[in-house]
C-alpha cells in the first residue's frame, strides 16, 4: 500500500438516527387535509340560504295581499278549500319561481353588504383568502338554487298551474279558448286537414276536408258538413264525400255517418292564453316539436316559456356573482346604496327580459336569442364587475 492510499482516511456513511417517536406524534407530524366545507364557507352559506328563504317570505306575503286585493270578488264567492288549495298553494311556488332571480340577486346584495359594513370581509381577505376563493360557497349556493329552480319550473310547477288556472278560468276570468276559425293544420307529411270553425263546447267542426298529396299531386279528398270529436283521436264524419284521384280518373264515395282515426286533437289548434305553463319541459318540448310538424305558426310562447326555463336558471349564477362583486366592499353609502343598485339591476334584468321575448312574439329573432341576450348582456357586467372587485 502506498503511503497515499494510508492518508486517505475512509468515512463509513452512517445510517440515519431513528428515534423512537409515539404513534400519536407520527400521525400529527402528516400533513393533513383541511374540510372540503370550510367554517367561513358554512357561514356564508348560512347566510345567503337564510336570507334567501326570508326574503321568500317577505315578497310572497306582500304579493298575496295584493292578490286577494284583486281577486277579492272571487275570495268572497268561491269555496274556502278550492281558493286556498286550489289556487294560493298553487299560485305561491308560481310566483316563487318567476322571481327567483330576484329573490337570490337581493340575498347575495343585502347579506355581503352587511359583512362589508362589518369588515367581515376584509378579515377574511386579510387572513389569505382570495376573492376567487371566497366566491365559492356563493357559487354552491346558486348552484342549489339554479337546480331547484330548474326542478320546480320544469316538472312541479306545470302541474299546479293547472289547478291554479282551472280556478283562475272558473271563478276570476275565463280565458280559455273554446272556438276557432279557419283552421289548417298538417295531420302527417303529405295530410292536410282543414276547418272552417271548431266549437269545442259541442266538440264538432263544421265544413271539414281532408286531401292526401303525393308530391304536388292530390290522390284524395275526403270533404263532409259537420265533424265531431271523440276520444283518443276518433273522429265522426256526417254527410262526407270521399274522391280518389288516379290520373284522369276519379271515383266518389258518399255516405252519412264514417268514423275516422287522425292524429289531430283539439287542443293542437285550439291554444289558450297560459297553456304553456301547465306542460312540463319534456311535455313542451314534445309539443312545439309536433306543432311545428303540422305547420302551426302560433307557438311562440311555448318556445319563449320552454327557452325561458333554462335561461333563469342560469341567471341565478350571474346575477350571483354581480351582487358579490358590487356588495363585497365597505362604502360611504353603506348597505343602503349597495342594496339600491342591486334592485335597480335586477329589477332592469326581469325588464330586459321581457323586452327581449316580445322580439320574438314579433318574429324579429328566434326564442333561444331572445331569451339568452340578458344573460350573454349581464355576464358580460358580471364578468368585468368581478375582475374590478377582486383586484
Amino acid at each position: 500500500m502506498s503511503q497515499e492510499d494510508k492518508n486517505i482516511t475512509e468515512v463509513t456513511p452512517q445510517e440515519p438516527v431513528q428515534e423512537n417517536l409515539p404513534a400519536d406524534a407520527i400521525q400529527k407530524a402528516k400533513p393533513l387535509r383541511g374540510p372540503l366545507v370550510k367554517r367561513f364557507d358554512r357561514y356564508i352559506i348560512k347566510n345567503f340560504l337564510g336570507t334567501y328563504v326570508f326574503a321568500i317570505l317577505l315578497l310572497a306575503a306582500i304579493v298575496v295581499m295584493f292578490d286577494i286585493n284583486e281577486k277579492l270578488d272571487a275570495v268572497l264567492t268561491a269555496p274556502i278549500k278550492a281558493t286556498v288549495f286550489q289556487y294560493f298553494m298553487n299560485f305561491l311556488p308560481f310566483i316563487i319561481s318567476q322571481f327567483s332571480p330576484l329573490f337570490t340577486f337581493i340575498s347575495v346584495i343585502f347579506f355581503t353588504s352587511r359583512l362589508a359594513d362589518r369588515s367581515e370581509i376584509i378579515a377574511m381577505l386579510s387572513s389569505g383568502i382570495t376573492f376567487k376563493r371566497l366566491a365559492v360557497p356563493y357559487m354552491m349556493c346558486a348552484a342549489l338554487i339554479a337546480a331547484l329552480s330548474f326542478v320546480l319550473m320544469a316538472y312541479v310547477i306545470p302541474p299546479a298551474n293547472q289547478e291554479r288556472i282551472a280556478y283562475t278560468n272558473r271563478w276570476v276570468k275565463n280565458k280559455e279558448v273554446t272556438y276557432a276559425d279557419n283552421i289548417q293544420v298538417q295531420v302527417r307529411p303529405g295530410v292536410m286537414a282543414y276547418i272552417s270553425r271548431y266549437d269545442n263546447t259541442t266538440r264538432t267542426g263544421f265544413r271539414f276536408s281532408l286531401e292526401q298529396f303525393d308530391g304536388k299531386t292530390m290522390k284524395s279528398r275526403l270533404t263532409a258538413e259537420s265533424i265531431r270529436y271523440d276520444t283518443l283521436g276518433r273522429w265522426t264524419l256526417n254527410s262526407y264525400t270521399l274522391r280518389n284521384f288516379n290520373g284522369l280518373k276519379e271515383k266518389m264515395t258518399q255516405g252519412t255517418v264514417l268514423d275516422t282515426l287522425l292524429n289531430l286533437e283539439p287542443r293542437d289548434f285550439l291554444i289558450s292564453k297560459n297553456d304553456e305553463q301547465m306542460l312540463t319541459s319534456p311535455q313542451l318540448r314534445e309539443y312545439i316539436d309536433r306543432q311545428k310538424a303540422r305547420g302551426v305558426a302560433n307557438i311562440k310562447n311555448f318556445e319563449i316559456e320552454y327557452e325561458r326555463r333554462y335561461a333563469m336558471t342560469a341567471a341565478a349564477f350571474i346575477l350571483t356573482i354581480i351582487g358579490l362583486s358590487l356588495s363585497s366592499r365597505k362604502v360611504r353609502g353603506g348597505m343602503g346604496l349597495n342594496i339600491g343598485i342591486g334592485l335597480l339591476l335586477s329589477f332592469s334584468y326581469i325588464l330586459f327580459m321581457t323586452v327581449t321575448s316580445t322580439f320574438a312574439v314579433s318574429g324579429y329573432t328566434s326564442a333561444r336569442v331572445a331569451m339568452w341576450i340578458p344573460n350573454i348582456l349581464y355576464t358580460l357586467i358580471a364578468i368585468y364587475l368581478y375582475r374590478r372587485a377582486s383586484r
